[in-house]
């Protein structure tokens, strides 16, 4: 599958990088903006972008500024995910494209409910990925465990046993070798020293430091997306995103799809079976 990269500047001037996968043969919908999470990057989407593309959408990933190849902000404030919605629907604009289909994990949905605040007309459906606007304390400790606090490794292997130990409970069932050398390979990148390093700013912890970010009432931010068709995706082990919220947001938009995927924590990759079925049937009925 075709895909292209390339960065455009943001409007307080970083570089932020972008992959622009063609839809294969006729297009059949609006594109589809891929926004990940926290500590991730565009790589997040790897297998997922490829498997939208051959339905016949175009699909665009960013990394967030602070993370793979976008500028690193030197003011660390700006790591907030209103501004990161700013930066993707200016993207947007730089892509000519006045409206897409929005797919956000974990942080990622946040920016999505976001920008379904700021413009809720570029959003023509959206898939939220386990996350709501109440996240769930264990969750929030378990990301402050780690986030910022990468340590150099000297082999990938070093760095896979590190994405095993901060993401296994997530990926029970995962226990070959080769999903973790992969999973390091899409967060970690080498060095000019040859050591491997977490592929992101560690100042981007501020966004769920101890009061922080994480204790804003985001219910009036869901509340933006009411009129937007919209596909929620729970891990079925998920720590961040509890039945109960979920049964929440429901609540305030009934016609919420909603599917969980098994045996899978915060957050689904959304190639699982489960999850792509719902996707794909999804995609089909959206704009």
């Amino acid at each position: 599958m075709s895909h292209t990269d390339a960065f455009f500047t943001s409007r307080d001037g970083l570089k932020i990088s972008y992959r622009d996968h063609a839809p294969a043969g006729e297009e059949t919908g609006l594109p589809v903006l891929c926004l990940h999470g926290l500590t991730r990057n565009l790589k997040d989407f790897e297998d997922f972008a490829p498997k939208v593309a051959a339905t016949g959408r175009r699909v665009i990933a960013a990394s967030q500024r602070g993370r793979g190849d976008s500028d690193r902000d030197p003011q660390t404030g700006r790591y907030h995910p209103g501004v990161y919605a700013q930066d993707m629907l200016d993207l947007l604009d730089h892509l000519g494209l006045p409206r897409a289909v929005f797919a956000g994990t974990s942080m990622g949905g946040l920016m999505t409910m976001v920008s379904a605040m700021l413009a809720p007309h570029r959003i023509s459906a959206a898939i939220i990925n386990d996350v709501g606007p109440e996240l769930a304390p264990e969750g929030i400790e378990r990301i402050r465990s780690y986030v910022g606090k990468s340590g150099d490794h000297d082999d990938w292997n070093s760095a896979a046993d590190r994405a095993r130990e901060v993401n296994g409970h997530a990926f029970p069932k995962e226990t070959g070798a080769d999903f973790w050398l992969t999973f390091a390979k899409r967060t970690h990148r080498v060095l000019e020293t040859g050591k491997i390093r977490s592929d992101y700013d560690p100042a981007i912890a501020s966004a769920v430091s101890q009061g922080g970010q994480a204790a804003v009432d985001l219910w009036p931010v869901w509340a933006a997306m009411v009129p937007i068709p919209t596909l929620l995706v729970r891990g079925g082990i998920s720590d961040l995103l509890s039945r109960e919220t979920m049964a929440k947001m429901k609540a305030v938009k009934p016609d919420l799809e909603v599917v969980e995927v098994p045996d899978v924590g915060h957050a689904p990759f959304l190639t699982e079976p489960a999850a792509w079925r719902a996707i794909a049937q999804f995609l089909e009925r959206v704009d």
